[in-house]
């Protein structure tokens, strides 16, 4: 049996990875998403982990709407970045500073 500590260094590895990816590339909208996603499955990693460790199934039904959310965006921030990718000719973060409000 794998203690719950291994899951948990394991999820905050991935989440760190997240956050720097996050900050460090702010300049790719494709990078950023995949990030997100990242960071997403961390916390999924913990629920699932919790969850288990404490035999209740309320994290693993988070689970299902955490993933449920987490598609939802995947499919419309790539549907809204088709669109700005046809428009404008780039992906590029800094050039669609002119979507601003």
């Amino acid at each position: 049996m794998i203690p719950l500590e291994y899951y948990l260094i394991l999820g905050a590895i991935l989440f760190a990875l997240a956050v720097v990816g996050i900050f460090l590339n702010r300049k790719n909208l494709v990078v950023l998403l995949m990030a997100i996603e990242l960071l997403l499955l961390a916390v999924n990693l913990n629920f699932v982990a919790f969850s288990h460790y404490l035999g209740d199934t309320a994290g693993q039904v988070f689970v299902f709407f955490i993933l449920t959310v987490a598609a939802a965006e995947s499919a419309i921030g790539l549907a809204i970045l088709v669109v700005l990718f046809r428009s404008r000719q780039t992906i590029n973060v800094e050039d669609l500073s002119s979507l601003k409000g």
